[in-house]
């Protein structure tokens, strides 16, 4: 049976969760939904998000999430990419979007709905319970990205049984996730590892306690109030968290966390003695991507012995370190990080099968890493080889963000680059040329972009340069720019 849910106020019992799955499911049917179609969501963390995700596995659809950052321009590309029948959204979200959403896309408002659209609730009571052939289960549609800025949905094959028995002891180890789990979720869903976490918490688990945002105070009183086992927490909410007074930390009893799972941005050494110090020995840091799966997770017990890695290997996983010939690298040598998890069946970049074959060498795959392997086969991320920036656990693409900011006035060039940030790990900057003439200011700038693209991909830091560093070739020299930043720094992500 689906685990229980507990959002907020509202707690709702796992046979009723399968009820709404099945009629989500029926009126995802009755909407034309086929078996292997998709299905797109836009919504905050809220309980719609759940019987959306256990709906769709009934459905056999994907459910495709886009983050409700987004404006027009990006979240129309990825409903038009994904092919989806049908969109949920909140109402706020819709009129930021107005426009975009393709013609044949049926709307479906997770709240009160303002024109022509279906409010959820309703839709929902007025459907009947899906009754036809059984279809293949699915999980969420991920979209990622690389150089070119465009992102790329990520479906993965149906698993063979022999694949879900492995994944489950991986979800086991990586994310703390068993059969009877009371697990906590704060972390936003369109995220593919909160995705995931969820989706294995309602199979597994017992109780499944999921926040509207992250708060740092009502997250140790969830913790306490429902005697939570595991919780899935990222980096700058440990900072957030580890900030509250020592008298608020210590009025929660926590003695039931056994374990906290991280993924999607590396954690601080720092922060994860500090984090340690006070749970105990329950804080577990994963490497993972919408491609590979989960790959290796380093323990608490290790954390101290080899601050900075990204851990070892989980279940059968494959890593190699191989040069730019292909060539396999020895210990201690950074090279290019290619991997394969077992666990995991294959996967397709939606309708972009060269960009699929691009990232596959001799059967494993890369996201643009670099790192190497010491001599206990302990995984050490020393950089990326494409441009992508990672903050606060949110995968962030320079050149989309550049793309925009060439185009507004007085820009003649540009490039944007992560920085070190202690509270998100990443934050983005901007280097700007001014055209001949025209005079340029950060806040204007920031104010510009800030009306095309989400919010979190407006630059912190803007600087007014005279130009950028190239090659003979052209190509702006982005090492030499985040190096000034990062300084003597040995991760430079």
């Amino acid at each position: 049976m689906t685990a229980s849910l507990v959002f907020g106020p509202l707690e709702r019992s796992g046979t009723e969760i399968d009820q709404r799955a099945a009629r989500l499911a029926g009126g995802l049917a009755r909407l034309g939904v086929a078996d292997g179609d998709a299905v797109a969501v836009m919504l905050r963390n809220d309980p719609a998000y759940v019987d959306i995700i256990q709906g769709c596995r009934i459905a056999g659809a994907w459910y495709c999430q886009i983050n409700w950052h987004f404006k027009r321009d990006e979240a129309g590309f990825i409903l038009g990419d994904c092919g989806a029948k049908v969109l949920f959204i909140q109402p706020d979200l819709l009129a930021a979007i107005a426009g975009a959403i393709p013609p044949q896309v049926r709307v479906i408002v997770v709240g009160q709905a303002q024109g022509d659209e279906a409010d959820f609730e309703t839709w929902l009571a007025a459907q009947e319970s899906y009754g036809g052939s059984p279809r293949t289960p699915r999980g969420h549609m991920a979209y990622t990205s690389g150089t070119t800025g465009r992102p790329k949905g990520v479906r993965r094959l149906p698993p063979t049984p022999e694949q879900q028995s492995l994944a489950a002891q991986v979800a086991k180890d990586a994310l703390g996730i068993y059969p009877g789990v009371r697990s906590l979720l704060s972390a936003p869903l369109y995220h593919s590892a909160p995705s995931s976490f969820a989706q294995q918490s309602l199979l597994q688990g017992s109780l499944f306690v999921l926040e509207e945002k992250f708060d740092a105070e009502a997250t140790l009183a969830l913790i306490e109030r429902h005697r939570i086992d595991t919780a899935y927490l990222v980096p700058v909410m440990y900072v957030r968290l580890l900030r509250l007074p020592a008298e608020v930390r210590s009025r929660y009893d926590l003695s039931s966390l056994k374990f906290v799972a991280s993924t999607g941005s590396p954690c601080a050494p720092e922060v994860k003695k500090a984090m340690i110090a006070w749970l105990g020995p329950v804080i577990y840091e994963a490497y993972a991507s919408s491609e590979t799966g989960y790959i290796t997770v380093m323990p608490p017990q290790d954390a101290a012995r080899k601050a900075g890695s990204a851990g070892k290997r989980v279940g059968n996983a494959e890593i190699r370190i191989l040069d730019d010939a292909g060539r396999s690298l020895p210990s201690g040598e950074i090279g290019n990080i290619y991997v394969h998890q077992p666990a995991y069946s294959d996967f397709t970049y939606h309708g972009n099968e060269a960009a699929r074959r691009a990232v596959e060498h001799d059967g494993l795959v890369s996201v643009g890493d670099m790192g190497y392997l010491d001599d206990e086969g302990f995984l050490f991320i020393c950089d990326r080889a494409s441009d992508m920036v990672i903050s606060g656990g949110v995968n962030i693409y320079p050149a989309e963000i550049e793309h925009v900011l060439i185009t507004l006035p007085g820009v003649a060039d540009c490039a944007v680059v992560g920085i070190p940030d202690e509270e998100y790990g990443e934050a983005l900057a901007a280097q700007v040329v001014a055209e001949a003439g025209a005079t340029l200011d950060a806040e204007t700038i920031r104010a510009n972009l800030g009306e095309r693209i989400a919010g979190y991909k407006v630059p912190r830091r803007i600087d007014i340069v005279t130009a950028l560093p190239r090659d003979d070739n052209g190509k702006v020299l982005k090492r030499r720019i985040r190096d000034a930043y990062w300084g003597d720094r040995v991760r430079k992500i």
